[in-house]
């Protein structure tokens, strides 16, 4: 399945290049003690732009839920429709969620509830992206 090769700003710089370490870091807020995914300028919670740190996190989680694109309308994803794609909430702080295609898992036999965790996948030379697998 093609994958988006990511072109980081400023602001998610620090993000990729953990990524890229195969280390998954996130927003840390030092004012509300909250994690926040995707990196954004201030605070999701509290909107404090100045208690934002970076936190290595553990990369392990559960599948919420998921639906199947059947009829997506990216050129470049159609040949591979249908496919799943799945919110994947963080163990460690559940109200943070990434979307996953979950690879390894065919379309409609995504297991709601199973256990994931982080993997890194080199889409570009020198450059990594994350997803989620199901952890047998």
């Amino acid at each position: 399945m093609p994958k988006i090769i990511p072109v980081p700003d400023e602001l998610s710089q620090p993000f990729w290049d953990a990524v890229n370490e195969q280390r998954l870091v996130l927003q840390n807020c030092t004012v509300c003690d909250k994690l926040q995914y995707p990196p954004q300028a201030a605070c999701q919670a509290c909107d404090s732009a100045d208690g934002l740190e970076w936190e290595e996190v553990e990369g392990k989680g559960h599948v919420a839920t998921y639906i199947v694109i059947e009829d997506g309308r990216l050129n470049r994803r159609m040949s591979d429709q249908p496919y799943n794609l799945a919110v994947v909430t963080l163990d460690q702080d559940p109200t943070v969620n990434f979307y996953s295609n979950l690879p390894g898992v065919p379309a409609y036999r995504v297991p709601v509830g199973a256990a994931v965790e982080v993997t890194f996948e080199e889409v570009a030379p020198g450059q990594l992206i994350h997803e989620w697998r199901v952890v047998e």
